[in-house]
């Protein structure tokens, strides 16, 4: 099964459609970067991206010390 989870951009609507088990997480996700009812610009999603994208810098950091504290052993 599929949820369709939309977002203002620019004047339009986008609606994407995505596995049960992740629309959850992505919608509380969304929820935290996005005005879920009103519009979003373009500039809004540039800082959602690059916050995300921080994000997943910080973890793959953290998962390659850990990677070279096992390899150490």
């Amino acid at each position: 099964m599929s949820q369709k989870i939309g977002l203002n951009i620019g004047g339009r609507r986008f609606d994407v459609d995505v596995d049960d088990a992740f629309a959850s997480y992505l919608s509380k996700q969304m929820e935290k970067d996005f005005n879920m009812e009103g519009k979003n610009d373009l500039k809004t999603m540039l800082q959602g991206y690059v916050r995300k994208t921080h994000e997943l810098y910080v973890q793959n950091q953290k998962i390659e010390e850990i990677l070279r504290k096992i390899e150490r052993k």
